[in-house]
């Protein structure tokens, strides 16, 4: 095998486009200097029509990780109280980040592959008034189903204007619609590895009017992570500290693709090979892990019930140095998740339901080879020649 190939199709990191690596190439600048301060003028208003906002998006450098615990510090303190929806692991991280702030928190556990229901959290809501702010993912990375995030803020602040809304939009955003203004949503995050094409080390955070008085009024913000620092420094075109300049030329460079290929296109994009991959698995007979209707646009997970999903990723490796993503936590060994994200196009799923077709043979599974290729074909043409006719 050649020594340098590879096929990533984990849900993130996800591979980086050429146009991007050569920007991040280009020799450093000063980060205080006007060519840093043009490059933030550039990336502003860009980054404000991926979240669907008119605020600002403050940039961080650091992991999705530090995004989410940003939006908890500042916007509650110790002792308050919250509410964590649990649709899997990384929604169960906000629990883990607040419990290390002394927050105090409830998690309304949402049985995992199955997405949210916004009546039932604003019911909650309406319930404990004493609830600061409601805490979800967007895209559940763990289980590959999207959250109707929307929704939830609509309906908990039709129950309670003043609790606020959190989202971890960490593992969809740029490859899903987000309209954070219109669905009222407080502080959506999100990371430069997954759909925006980047490698790790910035996260992107917008935040609400709403959301703003609050945190303005919070004596304990941090140091580091206090977003009113990011706020008043991104209003003169800077950072309060450092930046990760090569993730800025790289991000300066995405964002161009984005507006080439146009944000609607890339969000049908995503949408085409979720539905090319899910036609692929149901015509190989593999149960998949959450519904259509759940389904994320960037992640599909599947949890087979008579092969070992772990020997299946082991053979895909070996013969094409193909990666794709195992279960986490009480789905460790039980799942496999393939990520279909950013730089990733339906050819790409047409190459990687192929080798799966010929590992498949190999674990053991009786199929028809290219009955799942054939199958992702067929929803390719159906929406390619409707376009075409229209």
């Amino acid at each position: 095998m050649l020594q340098d190939y590879q096929l990533l199709r984990i849900p993130g990191p996800t591979p980086i486009p050429p146009s991007v690596e050569r920007a991040m190439a280009k020799p450093m600048i000063g980060h205080r200097g006007n060519e840093t301060s043009l490059m933030i003028q550039n990336i502003k208003p860009r980054l404000k029509k991926v979240f669907g906002t008119t605020q600002d998006v403050m940039m961080l450098t650091g992991s999705g990780t530090s995004g989410l615990e940003a939006a908890i510090v500042n916007v509650v303190k110790p002792g308050d109280k919250v509410l964590v929806v649990a649709t899997g692991v990384f929604g169960n991280r906000f629990t883990k980040i607040c419990e290390a702030y002394q927050i105090n928190v409830e998690e309304y556990k949402v049985e995992w592959g199955t997405s949210l229901n916004p009546a039932e959290i604003a019911e909650y809501v309406k319930a404990n008034p004493d609830i600061k702010a409601v805490f979800s993912t967007y895209c559940e990375t763990s289980t590959g189903v999207l959250n109707p995030v929307g929704k939830l803020a609509q309906a908990v602040h039709a129950v309670n204007d003043e609790t606020l809304v959190i989202i971890d939009g960490v593992s969809c955003m740029a490859g899903v619609e987000t309209k954070m203004d219109e669905w009222g949503i407080d502080v959506v995050v999100t990371g430069s590895q997954k759909a925006f094409m980047l490698p790790a080390g910035l996260n992107f955070i917008a935040v609400s009017e709403r959301a703003w008085k609050v945190i303005e009024s919070n004596p304990k913000k941090g140091f580091y992570l206090d977003l009113t620092k990011y706020r008043d420094n991104l209003a003169k075109d800077t950072t309060p500290f450092t930046p990760a300049l090569s993730l800025l030329f790289g991000l300066e460079q995405t964002l161009e693709n984005f507006e080439q290929e146009g944000l609607e296109n890339v969000y049908a994009r995503h949408q085409l090979m979720r539905d090319m991959t899910r036609a692929a698995f149901k015509a190989l007979n593999l149960p998949l892990f959450a519904s259509d209707e759940d389904g994320s646009p960037t992640v599909t997970s599947v949890k087979p019930d008579d092969f070992d999903p772990e020997a299946f990723r082991k053979v895909l490796k070996a013969d094409f140095n193909l990666s794709i993503a195992g279960g986490q936590q009480t789905l460790k060994g039980k799942i496999f998740r393939v990520g279909h994200m950013g730089y990733c196009a339906p050819t790409d799923v047409l190459q990687y339901v192929a080798a799966m077709e010929i590992a498949l043979v190999k674990v053991g599974k009786d199929i028809q080879l290219g009955a799942g290729v054939a199958a992702a074909q067929a929803v390719y043409l159906q929406n390619t020649t409707e376009k075409v006719a229209q």
